[in-house]
Order: C-alpha cells, then sequence, then structure tokens
C-alpha cells in the first residue's frame, strides 16, 4: 500500500513539475547559516587581514544567487541583441565577474558611493537600476536609465557616478567623491573600480597620492581579469602585484570570482575607511567570459580551453550554488525556479528595450545643467539652434 501511494505522489511531481517539488519541502528543511572557509588574502601594509571562516545565511544566499543569476543573464541577453544589430556602438560584457559587484555590494551601503569603468551594466544594476531600464538604454530608448542617451558605457543612478569611456580617467573622480564625503562627514565612503588595463595609467598614480595625503575614505579597487583588451597581464606590466602597487596605501589581493571572499574583503576595506585610516587598495583576481568587448571574439589571445577551464573550475554562481546545495541551504529545484524566474525577467526586459520608442530629436541636449533655466544651445552650424531643459 505504502509502495503504492509513494508511486502516486512521485507520478504527480513529475507531472505538475518542480513547482510541486518546491512545496514539498518547508523552510524549516533547510539549514539557515552555514560557515564556510574561504581563500586567504594576501595582504600589504597590513597587520592583520579578513576573516577566513564565513558566515553566509540562507537568505543572503539566494539573494546573491539570483543576482548573480540576472547579471549573467542580462549580459547573454545583451549578447544576442547586439549580434542581431539591435544594440549598437561599444559594449562590454561582465559575464564571469559577477562575484565581484555582488560581493562589493554586499558590503557596502546604498548611501555610499561607486564609480567605475565602461564594464557598468552590472554595477547599474547593483546600485539600484532595473533590467528594463539597462536594457532600453543599451537599445537608445526612452525608457533607458540615462533616457538612452548615454548608451553601455554611460549609466547612472543614485550614488553611482557611470560608466566612464576615458580609461583610468574615473580614478580622480572617485577620489573627488571621497574627497566630498570626508568634508562633509557623513562617514560615507567611495568605491572606485578600473581595469588592470587601466593600472598603469599615471592619473591613478596621481590619486593615490593625493588620496594618502589627505586621507580620504576610499576603496581603489583593481579588477584584474588577466587582459587588458587583447595584452595579458604578464605581457603588459613590469609588476602584477596590483594590490603593491600603492606603495604607501595598504592592500589586498583577493580571490574575485568567489562572493564571499570579496564580500569579506570589502567589509575589511570599509572598516579601515570609515575608521579614518584614509584609502586602502584591492585587488580582485577574476576573469570574463566574453571577448573585451563586442568587435573582441576573445580567442586571438587566449585559448577557448583556457575559457572553459575557468568556467568549470571557477565559476562564481557555480561555486556558491555547490555551497548551498551540499550544505541543504536550498534545493536543486528552487534554485531552478528561480533561473525561470529571471529569464522571465530578462525576456520581459528585452521586449521593452525593442518595442519602447527611442528619444525624439528634441529631447537631444536636454539635462546638459541640472536647475538651470532652459536654454539655446548651438547645432551643427550657427543656424541650427536647440533647446535644452533641465
Amino acid at each position: 500500500m505504502l509502495t503504492n501511494i509513494s508511486n502516486v505522489l512521485r507520478a504527480c511531481a513529475q507531472r505538475n513539475g518542480a513547482a510541486a517539488v518546491v512545496s514539498a519541502r518547508t523552510y524549516a528543511d533547510f539549514t539557515n547559516e552555514a560557515t564556510f572557509e574561504i581563500k586567504k588574502c594576501d595582504t600589504f601594509k597590513l597587520d592583520e587581514g579578513p576573516a577566513t571562516q564565513v558566515v553566509l545565511t540562507r537568505d543572503e544566499g539566494l539573494q546573491y544567487y539570483r543576482t548573480m543569476q540576472t547579471m549573467r543573464r542580462m549580459e547573454l541577453k545583451a549578447d544576442q541583441l547586439y549580434k542581431q544589430k539591435i544594440i549598437r556602438g561599444f559594449c562590454h560584457l561582465y559575464d564571469g565577474q559577477e562575484a565581484c559587484a555582488v560581493g562589493i555590494e554586499a558590503a557596502i551601503n546604498l548611501s555610499d558611493h561607486l564609480i567605475t569603468a565602461y564594464r557598468a551594466h552590472g554595477y547599474t544594476y547593483t546600485r539600484g537600476g532595473t533590467v528594463k531600464e539597462i536594457m532600453a538604454e543599451l537599445t537608445g530608448r526612452r525608457g533607458g536609465i540615462a533616457k538612452g542617451k548615454g548608451g553601455s558605457m554611460h549609466m547612472y543612478c543614485k550614488h553611482f557616478y557611470g560608466g566612464n569611456g576615458i580609461v583610468g580617467a574615473q580614478v580622480p573622480l572617485g577620489a573627488g567623491v571621497a574627497l566630498a564625503c570626508k568634508y562633509q562627514g557623513n562617514n560615507e565612503l567611495c568605491v572606485c573600480l578600473y581595469g588592470d588595463g587601466a593600472a598603469n595609467q599615471g592619473q591613478i598614480f596621481e590619486t593615490y597620492n593625493m588620496a594618502a595625503l589627505w586621507k580620504l575614505p576610499v576603496i581603489f579597487i583593481c579588477e584584474n581579469n588577466r587582459y587588458g583588451m587583447g595584452t595579458s597581464v604578464e605581457r603588459a606590466a613590469a609588476s602584477t602585484d596590483y594590490f603593491k602597487r600603492g606603495e604607501f596605501i595598504p592592500g589586498l589581493r583577493v580571490d574575485g570570482m568567489d562572493v564571499l571572499c570579496v564580500r569579506e574583503a570589502s567589509k575589511f576595506a570599509a572598516d579601515h575607511c570609515r575608521s579614518g585610516k584614509g584609502p586602502i587598495l584591492m585587488e580582485l583576481q577574476t576573469y570574463r567570459y566574453h571577448g573585451h568587448s563586442m568587435s573582441d571574439p576573445g580567442v586571438s589571445y587566449r585559448t577557448r580551453e583556457e575559457i572553459q577551464e575557468v568556467r568549470s573550475k571557477s565559476d562564481p554562481i557555480s561555486m556558491l550554488k555547490d555551497r548551498m546545495l551540499s550544505n541543504n541551504m536550498a534545493s536543486v529545484e528552487e534554485l531552478k525556479e528561480i533561473d525561470v524566474e529571471v529569464r522571465k525577467e530578462i525576456e520581459d526586459a528585452a521586449q521593452f528595450a525593442t518595442t519602447d520608442p527611442e528619444p525624439p530629436l528634441e529631447d537631444l541636449c536636454n539635462h546638459i545643467f541640472h536647475n538651470n533655466p532652459p536654454l539655446e544651445v548651438r547645432g551643427t552650424n550657427p543656424w541650427s539652434k536647440l533647446k535644452s531643459v533641465s
């Protein structure tokens, strides 16, 4: 009799799909939190580093998983739309590096500030932008986060300053934001991100000096994805110890593929800044799956086998998923349900991004200034006049 009942229940579950299986397990069936051993950070000019034993709650794990999956799926959809020539121009994708953005965001406050280079879609999302706004910006539509006038490299939202197209130029701007934080005495900080390709820029070293001199609350973060455009770090830098580049600024080298490593290191760095000790430098060792931009196939300077090896051994989403499943913090079916929800959100956003109207010509010069009376703007010749409204 029990066997028959079991068979009937199993058949029902198969017919009704994953939802039936998930509903059979209650919240009480799962482990609410677990402790993990993470990779030790390399340190520079620090007496101690971040913790190597960390606690992850089930809610945190599910949140990190959903956010990273959303970023991954969003970038894959952007790849598809670009190849269909719906997205045009520059487009730099972030898939593979999701643990960096999610780990940093888990360690700071939304009232803190963040500025990055042109690989900015992921940070736009973690800072509060919606998938719909980001996708519409990529396709140049009115519903985009910058009204369709910024595109891939120039997205902004509250306390997020882009999306900057000039290599390394965001670093002194980030120090300026940190100076404002110190001047206002609001206990806020600025996270200032750049890549290994920008790490040799002179303006970065000038900024290190100024930030150290004035003890600015800024976390300099080098996202080292091993290639500056198509040049490996070994061919571009006499020293690849980017976390030591500050010389007089303490530094950390972090496993950027592990969201928990990034979170703990970022917490450590944020505490350092908020305690009045001045700037700190972090190097996140990460990897991008796509080429430098959509015009780069990404396999002329590295092998497909190399990319596949990183995917199979170090993928940030797979790593978190394995941790949660092996510690009974979630079920396979529950995570699959999240995947389905994420895919639907991305598809809905893509639909909006391809049907929303483009901004009209009369909007071209709007928002040059904030809170300013309307003004005339010269067009391509002296007789062509446009209007700018704040």
